[in-house]
């Protein structure tokens, strides 16, 4: 997807030329790929729980918490254990999930659409949730997945810091190589915490993002998917 002109512009400048607030206000997207260091897996999960930990005590210490209180003092392992085994899980790739594809014995050859994946993920500007709806449509060249596939590569994708759009493509690229075919659709319709809980605080906006290839692209055939969806 496009970035429109005032991110464009923004991504040509230093980023020391105006500050992060702005900088995830204008929901920067900057690639197809999460960023991620060259080191990302030189610690093992458990190191990096340890660590997680370690600093996020210090976090709610600065904020004044007590952290001997009952309710507190098993926060720091909690949060650290839920970063790295569950919402942003999807950073490591030996957790994405292993996909068998099967013959189209069936010769079935019109699109196949599985919507309404609930998914949440977290915004990478302010580490707040994002919760969201996607679809998927793809066209088999010769090869077909199970429909539970199609769910877990929306999820694996989503647990980790996330910006929509990255999310959308990340998604729609892996199953078109997945599938060998170009004709694969994606559309997520998605609430962004930080846009409702925070800085504009909006509760009722939403976003939607869609990733349209190979036959998806032509008029009618993106109007049947779209009777599919929202009917």
């Amino acid at each position: 997807m496009k970035t429109d002109s005032l991110s464009t512009q923004k991504i040509s400048k230093s980023l020391s030329d105006f500050d992060f607030d702005e900088i995830g206000d204008e929901h920067l997207y900057t690639g197809l790929q999460t960023p991620m260091r060259e080191d990302a897996f030189a610690l093992t999960d458990q190191q990096k729980k340890e660590k997680i930990a370690h600093l996020f005590e210090q976090i709610m210490h600065v904020m004044g918490l007590d952290l001997t209180d009952d309710s507190l003092k098993g926060t720091p392992k909690r949060v650290a254990k839920m970063y790295i085994d569950e919402i942003f899980s999807g950073l490591n790739p030996m957790n994405k999930p292993s996909i068998a594809l099967f013959e189209n014995k069936y010769e079935y050859g019109q699109m196949l659409v599985e919507k309404d994946i609930t998914f949440y993920s977290n915004c990478e500007h302010h580490f707040v949730p994002i919760i969201g709806r996607a679809h998927v449509a793809y066209i088999s060249s010769g090869q077909v997945i199970g429909l539970s596939k199609l769910n877990r590569i929306v999820q694996y994708y989503a647990k980790r810091p996330q910006v929509q759009e990255r999310l959308t493509n990340q998604i729609g690229t892996d199953l078109q190589e997945l599938l060998a075919t170009e004709d694969v659709a994606v559309i997520i319709d998605a609430k962004h915490l930080c846009v409702s809980s925070r800085g504009i605080q909006d509760d009722t906006s939403a976003t939607v993002t869609s990733f349209y290839g190979g036959e998806f692209k032509k008029p009618e055939k993106l109007a049947e998917l779209h009777r599919y969806i929202y009917k």
